[in-house]
């Protein structure tokens, strides 16, 4: 019996799909977990926060959140609130609605053995919505590109925010104060990185 695979009628192998949900990796920059590498799922639209980026945003912050309470309304990867929780945040929830992204997520938080860090399935703009006013230190808001997420979600971090509390928003443009002082919010800090438009929001009051 040949053990040579079926070849198609062009006489050629069959092409191999790649697996669904292959792995690949994102870096821990900072904190306990520095350089630690993270399997992450191979899915459509999912973007983690570039190394660049996320290093630039956590100079931004003063590198060391201990004490701090964190949120990541659309965690995805995991990269930003999984940095933070190795930064000394205390409580770092990570809300995510795709089942498979939460399983993920659940691994490498077992994997890491991230007590200070939670994983839930849920709609990220109701997690910052049903946040305890001023109850927050930094909300990551980096939801789909694609998603009409971005004003309903922002409008509901001031309220979340403690008065000297931080906004990360990620998004494919730029967001001005025009558009966010009504929303209660400014830009402290801006940056762009190829199509990434990264703000540091702080409260307008």
């Amino acid at each position: 019996m040949s053990k040579h695979p079926p070849r198609s009628s062009a006489g050629k192998p069959p092409v191999r799909k790649p697996a669904a949900h292959a792995a690949h990796e994102i870096r821990i920059i900072g904190g306990q977990w520095k350089r630690t590498k993270l399997k992450v799922l191979d899915k459509p639209g999912l973007r983690p926060t570039p190394d660049r980026v996320r290093e630039t945003l956590f100079n931004w912050l003063g590198q060391d959140l201990t004490g701090w309470k964190v949120l990541d309304a659309f965690a995805g990867t995991g990269a930003l609130g999984f940095e933070a929780a190795s930064r000394g945040a205390k409580d770092a929830v990570l809300v995510e609605q795709d089942s498979a992204l939460v399983l993920q997520l659940q691994k490498l938080k077992a994997q890491l053995q991230a007590d200070a860090l939670r994983v839930q399935r849920g709609d990220g703009v109701a997690a910052i919505a049903q946040s305890a006013p001023g109850s927050l230190h930094l909300i990551f808001l980096d939801p789909p590109f694609d998603a009409e997420l971005f004003a309903p979600a922002l409008r509901h971090c001031a309220r979340a925010l403690a008065a000297d509390g931080w906004v990360y928003l990620e998004a494919p443009r730029a967001w001005g104060d025009e558009e966010l002082l009504p929303l209660g919010l400014r830009v402290h800090r801006y940056l762009k990185a190829g199509m990434v438009h990264a703000h540091l929001l702080a409260p307008a009051a």
